[in-house]
């Protein structure tokens, strides 16, 4: 990954470490457990200050929810990683927000902004091809075929619009980070020490895997830093495993977020885990009486679920832990998440100060009202730039191999 460079030209001198026969990338790609990770980490942090505005004013979005599912379904048939995912969407909503752009050219766009994300993030031989692209079914429902030039050209236009800069940290790259840190042996489970501190910490990433996917699918969430995201998804997770304490000295020191900061982000995960749980029962319901095969049955009243309720483990609370405040920062395709994420814990409890901080707002704040609230410019149609005959800049007169797939 790009931040790795650094890494390399720091560790030129020193000698070279024996690898593991059996996974000799292992201590390449784990950055998180190496001896600069606490360098590799506040160089994503002054990359996020420099970040895009994002004002939410896509014409198209609508739609964000439906392309922003198509590029995780297709990065898991893939197997690309969550960074390169990450960074596809990431992509899309900056691009999405400049121009106005037709449903047949937002598969291309999307599919081209994956392709960027994945030669940024992933090894050459986990690009996808363009062959297996256009087997995609997304691709020959909508009697789309990508060639060679065209596709040249979408990444071309993207590079430029993103003045050829990718560097661009999401929750992804700073959520395995803050996963080495976020079960230790002093938690405890329900007031009392862990029966299995390894099953505890795979509760925790599979918890933190689906919130960070949660994230992806609410252009909300682009209101806050990527940074604060991922703190998020980790103390989110903590609540859902009834760890204690539910933000540790650890977390905050290594986060540098407090617990006050991070209340409106966790509302809306946990609210959209409220509903995924509420959903899932749901449809385990509908299948049971299905299954009944009773025809004269009365049905079931179902209780009404309002989408920014408070879940109820919001409303009980432990003893706030006080911080000093950091330094101030900033549906209609199937779902990509599966029920395997959630463990045998109970799901109940959250931990301090929540429930204040709540009633002191009324209702959950988000800065999507203020970022539509803009009045939506007059954007430049694609098909203008996409259509023409794309000059290649003199600066690279080469079409490089990662072009040529």
């Amino acid at each position: 990954m790009w931040w790795q460079n650094r890494a390399a030209e720091l560790t030129l001198r020193r000698p070279p470490r024996a690898q593991s026969p059996a996974c000799p990338m292992e201590l390449e790609t784990q950055w998180w457990k190496e001896q600069l990770a606490a360098d590799i980490h506040q160089a994503l942090r002054y990359k996020e200050l420099k970040l895009p505005s994002y004002k939410g004013q896509s014409p198209q979005l609508h739609l964000r929810r439906y392309f922003a599912d198509l590029i995780a379904i297709v990065s898991n048939r893939f197997r690309l990683c969550p960074a390169a995912r990450h960074l596809a969407v990431y992509l899309l909503d900056l691009f999405m927000d400049r121009y106005d752009i037709s449903i047949q050219q937002l598969h291309v766009v999307a599919l081209s902004c994956l392709l960027l994300a994945s030669k940024f993030e992933e090894k050459e031989d986990s690009v996808p091809k363009l062959e297996q692209l256009n087997s995609l079914g997304c691709m020959t429902n909508m009697n789309l075929v990508l060639t060679k030039q065209n596709l040249l050209h979408m990444e071309l236009l993207l590079l430029e619009t993103f003045q050829w800069n990718l560097c661009l940290p999401t929750a992804a790259h700073f959520i395995d980070y803050y996963l080495s840190i976020a079960v230790h042996e002093t938690d405890l489970h329900d007031g009392w020490p862990m029966v299995s501190l390894e099953k505890t910490k795979l509760y925790m990433a599979k918890y933190a895997d689906y919130f960070l996917e949660v994230s992806l699918q609410d252009h909300a969430f682009l209101n806050y830093a990527p940074s604060l995201v991922a703190t998020a998804c980790v103390a989110a997770s903590r609540i859902i495993l009834r760890l204690s304490p539910t933000w540790p000295t650890r977390l905050h020191r290594l986060t540098a977020y407090s617990w006050d900061f991070l209340v409106p982000c966790i509302e809306r995960l946990l609210i959209a885990h409220d509903n995924d749980v509420k959903e899932a029962n749901k449809q385990k319901g509908q299948h049971a009486q299905s299954a009944q095969h009773s025809v004269f049955q009365t049905p079931t009243p179902q209780e009404t679920y309002v989408p920014q309720q408070i879940p109820q483990y919001l409303q009980t609370h432990q003893t706030p832990l006080q911080y000093h405040h950091p330094t101030s920062q900033q549906q209609t395709c199937q779902q990509i998440m599966s029920t395997s994420h959630t463990s045998s814990y109970p799901l109940q409890t959250c931990p301090a100060a929540l429930q204040s901080a709540v009633q002191a707002r009324g209702h959950m704040q988000t800065g999507t009202g203020m970022s539509l609230a803009v009045p939506i410019e007059v954007k430049p149609c694609i098909s203008v730039s996409y259509n023409r005959s794309y000059q290649i800049n003199g600066h690279y007169p080469c079409i490089t191999p990662c072009f040529e797939r």
